[in-house]
């Protein structure tokens, strides 16, 4: 069983790939901090090249691509963060399942409530964040999410990071069975009604998501 906080998950290239945040901009995460904790969790590779990069990092990750949407400044962002993992007494407050109502409101009481997204002007922070949230899934008895939907595959046929299936790969939300596996036979000439017969999907959920990730690779 992989262990969210400690067990490396994705290098820091998967994580970026995948959360679609440019690299440079997840090291900087990486390397700051906020309320004496790193914005983002590393964990020590096991050997150079292995993931170091946690799921609970990649959640967090995700919560502050969120907030840089909203064209916050770094300054701002650590501020953020602080805030509420001093009101949450926890390092991973970012993603803690709080965050999903308190969090906004601390985020607002610290002065970011004014804050409309750069490309429309229209959104306030707290339906942004709130939109944002929604990819994150947490179980009934836990403070901490178990799953990341990403949301660059669409709502047609959810694509999810979870720790405990796939090894870190993008794996379809209803069957977990890995992306990759499902475009690697479609790549290889398999139809799509013969993938979708082996791993109880429609056909058309199948086109869709290869096409998603054809439109992702160009």
């Amino acid at each position: 069983m992989v262990d969210r906080f400690t067990d490396g998950l994705l290098t820091p290239t998967e994580t970026s790939s995948y959360l679609e945040i440019p690299y440079s901009t997840l090291t900087s995460w990486l390397n700051g901090k906020a309320a004496g904790a790193p914005l983002v969790h590393a964990v020590e590779p096991t050997r150079k090249g292995q993931p170091s990069v946690p799921f609970i990092a990649v959640a967090e990750a995700h919560v502050l691509r969120s907030l840089r949407t909203l064209g916050l400044r770094m300054s701002e962002i650590r501020e953020a963060a602080a805030a509420v993992r001093d009101a949450f007494d926890t390092p991973y407050g970012l993603v803690s399942k709080r965050i999903a109502t308190d969090g906004v409101d601390i985020f607002v009481e610290h002065g970011l409530g004014d804050l409309r997204r750069a490309r429309d002007g229209q959104a306030p922070i707290q339906e942004v964040v709130a939109q944002y949230l929604r990819y994150l899934t947490w179980e009934a008895d836990d403070d901490f999410p178990s799953s990341l939907q990403l949301s660059q595959y669409g709502e047609t046929v959810p694509v999810v990071i979870d720790p405990r299936f796939g090894r870190g790969l993008p794996v379809v939300a209803a069957n977990r069975v890995p992306v990759q596996a499902i475009t690697d036979l479609w790549e290889a000439g398999e139809t799509v009604e013969d993938i979708a017969y082996d791993f109880d999907m429609t056909p058309e959920q199948v086109g869709t998501l290869c096409e998603a990730v054809v439109k992702l690779a160009a």
